[in-house]
């Protein structure tokens, strides 16, 4: 049989709603314990702490069926594309078991050459029924290093068509000789790429038995079922919404100018459709975004607001498209520098809720800070005073990633510190001073940067950072955006506040530069704030009080902004606020 299970009887009753289920959450666990395995092995910290990574498993014919939870949606969504791009360079046919393709092509992997994908096909009983993927952020891909300041593909790093990472499990020496040989910490990206092979090869091991245990022969008629039932429940979803297009603008810091983001968002009966006609043109700098990743964001923001219960794969995936003019920002051809994507891809959730807004009843979320600011900071030869002065500083090279507030939602206010929406987990400070010789003197959330609303945008964070021993190094300011322009307020609700940075002792950096900090000086960084919900003079005086109270807001905001007045013992003057506010 093809793709049923066997024992007789057609495979579609055979396969009834019950076994469906059933089986289901066995392959949701199959590909939650790959990407688990890949995070424990893990040698770099933004996969190993932040969860920078997705792990998948596809049919033969390189539809995703299932994903793990764990991941981030610009991986997941480019992933889901990507695994296409390999079948068309090694078919199906020519896969065995031992095999592992990977790589690194921004354009057809997830829009940077820090991210690997890898795919490994799943082989059971002599043929290839299944192909698990994966991909994680390594720390360093050589180049230029983590900066937006690349001029094209070229200066930003090691570049790796698709190709075997191993072949009838027979590991490409020479291929894992030219990474170490390219890279800055060989050992953590050597050791990822080992990782990336393990978490596959977890996935078909967990695939065989569970295709043993509920005697399948194949994975085609599960494949058919959870992708149609998939797309159909979203398109139902869909049609619930008033049909017309929708249009929406935002500005944000860009690299040498400010970029517009337009897009236009069309509800029919056959779909959404977004088209980003009118965005400008690409960079000169590293902040471009090939169409992958643009169409990653932009699926998972208009999933986020419809659908958000219905399962991610191939069939929920095809019900949303996108369009956007080639040479566009959003459309960067080869060979644009994209190592910053993410500082304007991670723009785009934003940019479908305001189209959204126009469309749900109640609303959508207001802005957030976006794109997170990864932080990466370099150590050693080159990174100190000119002559060599600092040489004897220990070279390194480490990021870490830092995340503003995100905007104020209907009915709720917005996440603190919290990465929206790349759902990385922010990286613990004391994990990479364990890593590199470097302090953090300083991890507070920032008082009145969410801002003001009904209800209130997410809090931004306030560090300060230097080496252990003082010396110098540098900071590289590749995504840090929403430092001019800041994340808007919905329905009344106040902008939040911008971010900046520079050195403790005065000095404000500009732009997304790469940044010296002198020996003995310490950096520091103020991240934006989300946007507030709903006019500040409605929000509830007890919960202005007990922002009062935990330091999120300070007494004079509560005053000049909310309008409410306290008593002595941090109560509220309800007569005198009723008072304020009819002013």
């Amino acid at each position: 049989m093809n793709g049923g299970m066997s024992g007789g009887g057609d495979s579609d009753r055979d396969l009834d709603l019950i076994h469906l289920q059933v089986m289901w959450n066995r392959l949701v666990a199959v590909v939650e314990e790959q990407a688990q395995t890949l995070i424990r092995t893990a040698f770099s910290p933004a996969v190993r702490e932040a969860g920078d990574i997705s792990a998948g498993v596809f049919d033969p014919a390189g539809r995703m069926i299932a994903q793990a939870v764990t991941g981030t949606p610009g991986h997941i969504n480019s992933m889901a594309l990507s695994v296409g791009h390999f079948l068309r360079r090694y078919p199906i046919e020519t896969m065995q078991a031992g095999d592992v393709f990977l790589t690194n092509d921004p354009w057809i992997s997830s829009g940077h050459l820090f991210d690997f994908t890898v795919v490994t096909p799943a082989v059971c009983d002599g043929r290839v029924v299944a192909l698990f993927a994966c991909t994680a952020h390594v720390v360093d891909i050589g180049g230029i290093g983590f900066s937006a300041e690349g001029r094209q593909v070229f200066e930003e790093g090691l570049c790796i068509p698709i190709m075997p990472l191993a072949r009838a499990g027979r590991f490409n020496d020479s291929l894992m000789d030219i990474v170490a040989a390219n890279v800055r910490e060989p050992t953590q990206v050597t050791g990822d790429l080992y990782s990336l092979a393990a978490c596959n090869e977890i996935g078909c091991r967990r695939l065989d038995e569970m295709m043993r245990e509920f005697r399948l022969d194949g994975l085609e008629t599960l494949a058919d079922r959870v992708i149609d039932q998939s797309r159909q429940a979203m398109l139902e979803q869909i049609r619930k919404l008033p049909f017309g297009t929708y249009c929406h603008a935002m500005t944000v810091d860009g690299y040498e100018e400010p970029v517009e983001i337009k897009a236009a968002l069309t509800i029919s009966e056959r779909g959404i459709h977004v088209d980003y006609d009118g965005t400008s043109p690409v960079s000169n700098y590293g902040i471009n975004v090939p169409l992958c990743y643009t169409e990653a964001y932009t699926g998972f923001g208009v999933r986020c607001i419809v659908g958000p219960d219905v399962v991610n794969n191939a069939g929920s995936l095809s019900t949303v498209t996108v369009s956007a003019p080639e040479g566009s920002i959003v459309n960067a051809p080869r060979p644009c520098a994209v190592t910053a994507r993410q500082t304007v891809g991670q723009m785009l959730p934003d940019v479908m809720f305001g189209c959204l807004h126009q469309a749900v009843e109640g609303g959508v979320m207001a802005e957030g800070a976006g794109s997170l600011w990864g932080l990466p900071m370099f150590g050693g030869h080159g990174h100190g005073k000119a002559g060599g002065a600092d040489d004897r500083s220990q070279p390194f090279t480490v990021m870490t990633i830092l995340a503003g507030g995100t905007g104020a939602r209907p009915g709720k206010d917005g996440l603190a510190a919290t990465a929206f929406p790349s759902r990385v987990r922010c990286i613990p400070l004391e994990i990479t001073e364990t890593v590199a010789p470097v302090v953090f003197w300083r991890k507070e959330l920032t008082p009145d940067s969410g801002g003001e609303g009904q209800y209130r945008g997410g809090l931004g964070q306030s560090l300060e950072v230097g080496t252990v021993d003082g010396t110098s190094f540098t900071m590289s300011a590749a995504s840090c955006d929403r430092v001019i322009h800041p994340a808007r307020g919905r329905d009344g609700g106040q902008p939040g506040v911008t971010g900046n940075y520079g050195l403790v002792s005065g000095a404000a950096f500009a732009g997304k530069g790469r940044h010296p900090v002198p020996a003995g000086e310490r950096l520091y960084l103020n991240l934006p704030g989300g946007g507030g919900f709903g006019d500040p003079r409605r929000r509830d005086p007890g919960s202005v009080a007990e922002d009062l109270r935990h330091g999120l807001v300070s007494p004079e905001a509560a005053v000049e902004r909310y309008g409410v007045v306290l008593t002595a013992d941090g109560g509220v003057d309800r007569e005198a606020t009723r008072a304020l506010r009819k002013t």
